[in-house]
Order: C-alpha cells, then sequence, then structure tokens
C-alpha cells in the first residue's frame, strides 16, 4: 500500500478527470504572453495593461475549461480568471516569478515576493506549480542551490497539504543553441536525469511536469521533421521508454511552445512507444494562434475563435489522450493500493 494524505489526494483528483488523467490547460504565461500581445498589437509591451492579461485569461478559462480536467494559472494576472473556470475543472496556481533571476547565473528562480501555500488555496487553488530551468551538466553549486530552493518548495507544500507539480525545462549551461541538433541530442540525457533527481522523496514533489525527450523537429519519420536527423522514430520511440524508466512519480507533459499538430503527433509517438505518462498540461499549443486575434479584432473576436478553434485543438488532443495516457494512481500499483493518511 502507498499512503498519501488526504490534502495530496483530494488536490490530485481535482485536477484529473474520473480515470485519473489529468487534462490540464496551461494560462500562467505572463512576460511572454504580454510581449506577444504587445508584438501583434504593434505597441510596447509596457502598454499591455494587467486588466488586458486578465481578460486574455478569463476568456480562455472560460472557453476551454468545459473541456478540460483543470487550469493552471498565475496569482499576478489569473485570479479572475479562477472565477471563471468551468465547475468541473480543478486548479493549478504557479508559485514563481516569470523568466528567472538574471543577476545570478544558472537561471535560477524567484517566487512571487507576496504570495504563499497557503495563499494558493485560500484563493481556491488545488495544486501548487513551480517551473525550474534545470540540466544536470550546470555547475554544482548552482543545482545545489535549486535543490534546496525546490526542497523548501515542497516542505511548505507538505505542511500545508496540497499537491506539488514540478515542471523544469532543460537547457545548455554552456549558452548553445536550444532549438539546434546538438542540442536535441543532449535533451533526452537532461530529461531523464532530471526526472530522476526530482522523484526522490526529499523533494515532496506529487507529480512531475516534463518536457518529451526529443525535439520532433529532428525525428526522422514523423510529419513534424525539418531535414536534419538527430533520431529514427525508433530510436525516439526508445528514449521515450527510457525517460518512463527514470520516473518513480505521476508525470505528466508540457507543450513547451510548439504548435497543436506538432504536440498531438509528439503524444501520438508517446502512446506507440507505451509509455505511463499521466495526461498534459497544455498551454500554448492550444490558444497562441488566437493571440493575433485578441491583439488585432478584440476580446469578442478572441472568444469566437476559442470557441471554434481553440475547442477544436483541446478535444483533437483529448482523443490522443484517451488511446495513450495512464491514470496518475497507476504508479502507486493502482487506486485500490492508495491508503489515505
Amino acid at each position: 500500500m502507498t499512503k498519501i494524505t488526504e490534502g495530496k489526494y483530494k488536490g490530485l483528483m481535482a485536477v484529473s478527470d474520473k480515470n485519473g488523467v489529468i487534462r490540464a490547460a496551461a494560462m500562467d504565461q505572463r512576460g511572454s504572453l504580454q510581449k506577444s500581445i504587445a508584438k501583434d498589437k504593434g505597441v510596447d509591451a509596457k502598454e499591455i495593461t494587467p486588466a488586458m492579461m486578465s481578460e486574455f485569461k478569463v476568456a480562455v478559462s472560460k472557453v476551454l475549461t468545459p473541456h478540460a480536467s483543470a487550469i493552471l494559472l498565475d496569482p499576478e494576472f489569473g485570479l479572475e480568471a479562477v472565477k471563471a473556470r468551468a465547475k468541473n475543472a480543478g486548479v493549478l496556481l504557479a508559485y514563481e516569478q516569470t523568466g528567472y533571476d538574471q543577476n545570478t547565473p544558472g537561471r535560477v528562480p524567484t517566487l512571487i515576493p507576496d504570495w504563499t501555500v497557503k495563499k494558493t488555496i485560500e484563493a481556491d487553488g488545488d495544486c501548487v506549480k513551480i517551473l525550474l530551468y534545470y540540466t544536470p551538466f550546470e555547475e554544482k553549486w548552482i543545482n545545489e542551490i535549486k535543490h534546496a530552493f525546490i526542497a523548501r518548495i515542497g516542505a511548505e507544500c507538505a505542511h500545508y497539504d496540497i499537491p506539488f507539480f514540478l515542471e523544469f525545462v532543460g537547457y545548455d549551461a554552456k549558452g548553445g543553441d536550444e532549438k539546434g541538433v546538438e542540442f536535441a541530442k543532449k535533451k533526452p540525457e537532461i530529461v531523464s536525469q532530471s526526472m530522476a533527481e526530482f522523484s526522490k522523496p526529499e523533494y515532496y514533489v506529487d507529480v512531475l511536469k516534463v518536457e518529451v525527450p526529443i525535439n520532433m523537429a529532428f525525428v526522422e519519420g514523423t510529419k513534424a521533421f525539418k531535414g536534419q536527423k538527430a533520431y529514427t522514430k525508433q530510436e525516439a520511440i526508445k528514449l521515450f521508454q527510457k525517460q518512463d524508466q527514470s520516473a518513480k512519480l505521476p508525470y505528466i507533459f508540457l507543450s513547451a511552445g510548439v504548435s497543436d499538430d506538432v504536440f498531438r503527433e509528439t503524444i501520438e509517438l508517446a502512446n506507440e512507444a507505451g509509455v505511463r505518462y499521466s495526461g498534459v498540461l497544455c498551454g500554448r499549443a492550444t490558444w497562441k494562434d488566437g493571440v493575433p486575434i485578441y491583439a488585432k479584432q478584440g476580446l469578442k473576436a478572441f472568444e469566437t475563435w476559442l470557441a471554434d478553434r481553440g475547442v477544436k485543438n483541446i478535444n483533437a488532443l483529448n482523443q490522443v489522450l484517451d488511446k495513450g495516457a495512464k491514470p496518475w494512481w497507476d504508479k502507486y500499483g493502482g487506486k485500490s493500493q492508495i491508503q489515505i493518511v
């Protein structure tokens, strides 16, 4: 039997569907979203007001959450969107500031200064999410800072008995091209080693939100292939399987800003590999093509676009999840093997 506390269990159930699959929409983008809207409006990012950010997030939450098991939002611009969600959808709230500390090497994260785990619960959040830029190939002293940072947050979540979702995004510690073929070859090891590290009990992480172990643009034999090979399709499948073996915790895939077509093909490849992922937290792949609509035509046009294209995107992804995603409780031997304490 695996012991899970009542609060952690309740939170995980709140953000998953009745079958234990996490079908979450992500709308916690802040700095990047401001820049995207500003670019399409032809204005400076400073002109994108908090009210506009909130309005955008409310629209996404209202239209997409009837088709999702949860939504990820941020306390800075997303609290109105928490209230606008469908009743069936749970809430994850980000705890980190957008971006990372520019004055410290190694992309060290910082927390939202006036936010706490307790405030997450008071804001109707079911789970806490942290984004961490991480590579096992970074300087040891930098990673020790990150390990301590995550352990502290994990302990805070354990104290308040709320699930902790840790998202990590790999990077090149030497400053190389992270969209290039050389980084694509390193990515599987970065992802797998990161998953193994943060599966350790001292971090109190409940769900890992992870990148896929490959860059689809370099997978020969896929629709997303751009012509330069880092791996064959069969090698990519084996890399998914190696990633799966690294996880001692339930894990879900993030979309990492790729298009909805590419992300669906990626998850189809994960299904083909037979890996035990428990869903997705998908953001930009679902709604990013609507940003120019909002910027140039306004809120009503954006809501109309979301109700059509956005809903089609999320439902198409849901159909892919139906074919391969496994319940989060499978990592613990099944629902019957969980003891709530």
